[in-house]
């Protein structure tokens, strides 16, 4: 065609030439003709009228032959091109089976020249578009237990090799299996079953953040109110979730010498059980979480989320992995704080310091207390103390020196009154542990295998290591990817009284800084805490909307005879009233785990409902502020309002301090109110 116009460019200025002048002769001619009507007969003329005939019959051979030499040339040029394009057609078909798919839609004409057409005709039509029914089932049948790239290459071979017509419907037919895996929708489902569970699910309707008992909780409270929910649990641990209490108490207690590796305990009350809250086979494995038909909770150990995406909903992990949510739930907890001078120290130091918080550390420390002559806890708390007297404890079996420091002037000395902080003093004394009250650290040095602590006031301690207990610090490292507030007072994500940050992002647990309703906003870090609050998130996950009324209690143990629950603020700065009684053999942790069978005494607590409590009748003296403080209660006031309750060695009446603190009416006479927890009674 292009050299038919290119023809057709230097002929047409010689035919318009010749169109003109031929145009022109033939007016001349028809004016001699008019003119030649008034001249005599004699003198017409047999020729053309006008004169030039032989001119004009020059022009007109010429553009004649100009016509049919362009269409014959162009004749010529079609015909060419045509067959040109028949041997391209028969040297693409000729190729592999593998390029052929991609040419056959263009190989009509070849069943022309090929006698078969009757067999040919059909594989052309599957590929057009008839195929895709075909096609679906082949993978089936055929290819299940092989990749399909292998089967494709030796399908490919075939046209190449064996040139009988009747081979070829078969061989076309398998040819398309790739191109119908990738492209055609209904044979996709084939191959993706044997891929998929492989991979590790890329979304996830519940996404938990977080292996501890907070998401533990909101996980149950999912699954409870959506049986058919899926829910993902991304842990850095290489543990399932596991409740943390016993690690500083009954574990340390237990006469079986491989505790370390079962993490079985006996509780107070004789009976064992397992740190773990479920089995493994209570999970789902994470690469099958998808593909469950009934859902289930999965646990991705070992897994640490470091960027939070809120509008595109989605997280990233430290291996680059994406997994996108509908609902999240943050319940990183918190780490433990250090002292900056252990810090600044070095690292034959740190080596030999303890953060305790997992299990790796009890594991650790348990293993350290069997191999070394001092360990020195620093640190007068809840976890300070229970550590301190643990270990005082093993202290009387193999020698070991125990020393508990802290800056206040008794242990507890944050939580407790004055006078009860000076009594548990005493009492964590007899279990063999050595206090160093009024202890400020100044510097920690490693010499000639000791570490040395030097305080501010000059004393010097020498021991083989240190556990550091001095608080915990709440884990808000997505704060600045995901947008989320952090509070400047309390530490810890701000949420609002459904335990929402975001409109579909929940915080329960240490991390979560919440508004209570009756005494503002709060962190609390404890285990009823994390429990409860995890069961409210998952509740509201779920479309609940309720807000966190609840007021959590926490417990410490300091051994088997010496124990208390407390609920609200409870801060010794705080004016407090305390009311005592004698206690008796059942006024023990031990008899409380007995009556209410199991070791971790919120989970029996925290289901119950309080009523309204009624007074005991027994008139029996009140010991207040006395040198025997066997069992009783405390109360923290603020504005002359019960704002807090600690109950010593009282246990089971949680239920009882929670209504008298939701109520938040002043109480002229506390002695009465104490009654209600019946601590007189034998």
């Amino acid at each position: 065609m292009l050299k038919c116009r290119a023809v057709w460019r230097k002929l047409a200025p010689l035919a318009r030439s010749a169109s003109t002048q031929c145009r022109h002769n033939v007016k001349t001619a028809l004016n001699n003709g008019r003119r030649q009507a008034f001249v005599p007969a004699t003198h017409m003329s047999t020729g053309p009228a006008g004169g030039g005939g032989s001119e004009n019959t020059l022009y007109v051979v010429l553009v004649g032959a100009a016509c049919l030499g362009g269409g014959a040339y162009a004749y010529m040029t079609v015909r060419g091109d045509s067959k040109r394009y028949e041997e391209r057609i028969s040297e693409l078909a000729s190729r592999s089976a593998k390029e052929a798919p991609e040419s056959q839609p263009p190989v009509a004409p070849e069943p022309e020249e090929a006698a078969p057409t009757s067999e040919e005709s059909a594989p052309v039509a599957e590929l057009s578009g008839e195929t895709e029914s075909a096609s679906a089932e082949e993978p089936v049948t055929e290819v299940p237990a092989e990749p399909a790239a292998p089967v494709v290459e030796e399908a490919a071979e075939e046209p190449v090799t064996e040139a009988p017509p009747a081979a070829e419907p078969e061989t076309v037919q398998e040819a398309p299996t790739e191109p119908a895996v990738t492209s055609l929708p209904e044979s996709a489902p084939a191959p993706e079953p044997v891929s998929a569970p492989l991979t590790l699910p890329s979304h996830a309707p519940y996404l938990l953040i977080g292996g501890g008992t907070a998401s533990f909780a909101a996980a149950r409270s999912i699954r409870a109110r959506d049986p058919g929910a899926k829910v993902l649990i991304v842990t850095d641990e290489p543990n399932l979730p596991y409740m943390r209490p016993p690690l500083s108490k009954e574990l340390w207690f237990s006469d079986d010498p491989s505790v370390t590796e079962t993490l079985r305990f006996k509780q107070w009350n004789g009976k064992e059980r397992s740190i773990y809250f479920q089995p493994s086979s209570f999970y789902v494995k994470p690469e099958e979480l998808t593909s469950a038909e009934n859902g289930g909770v999965a646990v991705l150990t070992g897994k640490k989320v470091i960027q939070m995406d809120v509008r595109g909903n989605k997280v990233k992990l430290d291996d680059d992995t994406e997994i996108s949510y509908d609902k999240c739930l943050i319940g990183t907890g918190g780490v433990p704080r250090n002292l900056q001078v252990i810090e600044k120290a070095g690292d034959e130091v740190m080596n030999r310091t303890t953060l305790f918080r997992k299990i790796e550390d009890f594991k650790s420390l348990d293993n350290v207390s069997r191999n070394v002559k001092s360990i020195t806890i620093i640190g007068g708390g809840f976890l300070g103390s229970e550590l301190a007297c643990a270990l005082g404890r093993r202290s009387s079996e193999t020698g070991l020196e125990v020393i508990q420091m802290f800056p206040e002037k008794g242990n507890m000395g944050k939580v407790l009154p004055e006078y009860l902080s000076n009594w548990t003093t005493e009492k964590v004394k007899k279990e063999g542990v050595r206090i160093v009250p009024e202890a400020l650290v100044k510097s920690v040095a490693f010499k000639e295998d000791k570490l040395e602590i030097l305080l501010k006031d000059g004393r010097q301690v020498k021991t083989d290591h240190i556990v550091a207990a001095v608080g915990l610090e709440p884990n808000v490292d997505l704060a600045k990817s995901a947008g989320l507030e952090v509070d400047s007072d309390f530490g810890g994500y701000r949420v609002n009284a459904e335990l929402q940050a975001r409109s579909n992002i929940w915080v329960a647990g240490d991390a979560a800084c919440f508004y209570d309703i009756r005494l503002g906003r709060r962190r609390v870090e404890h285990h009823d805490h994390a429990v409860v609050s995890g069961r409210l998130a998952g509740e509201n996950m779920t479309g609940a909307n309720k807000p966190y009324w609840h007021q959590s209690m926490f417990w410490s143990d300091l051994g088997p005879d010496v124990g208390y629950e407390a609920i609200g603020i409870v801060d010794s700065s705080l004016p407090t009233v305390g009311v005592f009684a004698k206690a008796t053999s059942k006024d023990t942790p031990k008899a409380a785990t007995e009556q209410s069978g199991t070791g971790i005494r919120s989970e029996s607590e925290t289901e119950a409902t309080a009523v309204t409590p009624v007074a005991s009748s027994t008139p029996a003296p009140v010991m207040e502020h006395k040198d025997e403080y066997g069992k009783g209660v405390i109360f923290y006031l603020r504005d002359k309002v019960v704002v807090g309750i600690i109950l010593w060695n009282v246990f089971n009446r949680m239920p009882i301090a929670r209504k008298i603190i939701k109520d938040g009416e002043e109480h002229a006479d506390l002695n009465e109110v104490a009654k209600l927890f019946n601590i007189h009674e034998d």
